[in-house]
């Protein structure tokens, strides 16, 4: 039905009523009392109408559902479309913002940082991680000119040129950022920043491992071919000098071999395929055996000395193996003659932990951040002295966390070196 009709239809009839009332009076009482009885009939209609029309004006001043008034003819369907229309607008306000509380918390937990602009680059909203990146602040930032929080030369000439098509590498903050700004609608542009230091450090770490076991595989190969084009060309060769050669050629082989199966190790740690296998270590026993090999590395040359006053925990025998005793190595092969070495394994509050001190040649401290690395070297030219590959430690890092352990490593040049390997409590047994 049209809505005009159910407001001025109950409105005609009333008036009827009133008329109606009117003449009654007027016929009983005369025409002076009926026309003054209608007069106060439609006095009463109007001072109704004009109440309802005040409530509806106060209530427009503050549109909430629960305040809406009752009505009372006409005005009864006037509020109950009223209340409809607010009640479907609350119930749509509440859905967007809840719809944008999940939009703000989805960007908040991305990894990438996320800016919104105007279409003149004036900041309306970022994500923590945007503020991350780019140093902004969305609380204090707000409606600033972006070109005037970010002051780096590449970003101007990105927005300068408008190549949005392509992203902007920088270089921010200690940081490199791949940037990009997306138009979208009319009148807004979204800046997407992706933090890219991890995949250039790893990137870097790929290069120089390629480039490392390139070099450490070639010295050997060289030694070994070139005695062979020696033995091939001069087949008279002295046996003292071909004894001497072969010598050579078995030392750069045993060299060659180590570092390949040290490779194979660490890609076998990183393998998800290769799981750790639970088994109880008999820690005493274990430590015995490496306390004997690190006596016979040493000679005689050292004091090594240990002390055992722990449980036993559940691990991999052969890795935890591996990485003590490459940490016990390194402390013979970088303490001079002389020198004292440390073995410990003891209780704490915090759980089981084995360590290492030694009083020899140190580590400087730019370098201890980095020790773990494939093939790093804090002295080339000793390293090359002691045999060792470059990826002992390495081994170290990936074996202690297949077991929940961390390394810590505390030193200084020329007053020695403690490297500390802590268990979590759950590893440790009573068996």
């Amino acid at each position: 039905m049209n809505p005009q009709l159910l407001f001025w239809v109950p409105v005609a009839l009333r008036l009827s009523l009133f008329l109606i009332a009117a003449a009654v009076v007027g016929y009983f009482f005369g025409p002076v009392a009926g026309l003054a009885a209608g007069l106060i009939c439609l006095i009463v209609l109007i001072v109704v109408q004009l109440n309802y029309l005040f409530l509806l004006s106060g209530w427009l001043d503050h549109p909430e559902s629960e305040k809406l008034p009752d009505g009372w003819g006409a005005w009864t369907d006037i509020f109950s479309r009223l209340y409809k229309l607010r009640r479907d607008d609350e119930r749509n306000r509440a859905d967007l913002s809840e719809w944008l509380a999940r939009f703000r918390q989805a960007m908040s937990l991305l990894p990438d940082g996320v800016a919104i602009m105007d279409d003149v680059l004036f900041l309306e909203w970022c994500n923590p991680a945007a503020e991350k990146h780019l140093g902004l602040n969305n609380s204090r930032d707000k409606g600033m000119r972006v070109t005037n929080l970010i002051r780096n030369p590449d970003f101007i000439d990105y927005i300068i040129l408008g190549r949005y098509d392509q992203p902007l590498t920088l270089s921010l903050r200690d940081r490199k950022l791949i940037v990009q700004i997306i138009p979208f609608e009319n009148r807004r542009q979204i800046l997407v920043t992706h933090d890219a230091t991890e995949s250039e450090r790893i990137e870097m770490m790929r290069r120089d491992f390629i480039a490392n076991a390139s070099h450490e595989l070639r010295t050997p190969l060289t030694v070994i071919n070139g005695f062979l084009e020696i033995a091939q060309s001069q087949p008279d060769l002295d046996q003292s000098v071909r004894m001497s050669h072969l010598k050579l050629m078995i030392e750069q082989g045993e060299r060659m071999q180590n570092l390949v199966e040290d490779m194979l190790t660490l890609t076998r740690l990183e393998s998800i395929d290769y799981p750790v296998r639970a088994e109880h270590v008999n820690i005493h026993n274990l430590l015995e055996q490496i306390l004997q090999e690190a006596k016979a590395l040493s000679g005689g040359r050292h004091k090594i000395s240990m002390l055992i006053d722990g449980p036993d925990i559940q691990g991999s025998n052969d890795e935890l193996r591996s990485a003590f005793s490459n940490l016990v190595s390194n402390a013979v092969r970088y303490t001079p003659e002389g020198g004292s070495i440390e073995i410990a394994w003891k209780q704490t509050e915090a759980g089981v932990q084995f360590s290492v001190k030694d009083n020899g040649i140190g580590i400087s401290a730019e370098h201890i951040a980095r020790l773990t690395e494939r093939f790093y070297r804090v002295d080339k030219s000793r390293s090359r002295e002691t045999q060792g590959t470059g990826l002992g430690l390495a081994i170290v890092k990936h074996v202690l966390l297949r077991h929940d352990a961390g390394l810590t490593i505390e030193s200084e040049p020329e007053k020695g070196s403690t490297f500390t390997v802590r268990f979590a409590a759950h590893r440790q047994t009573l068996a």
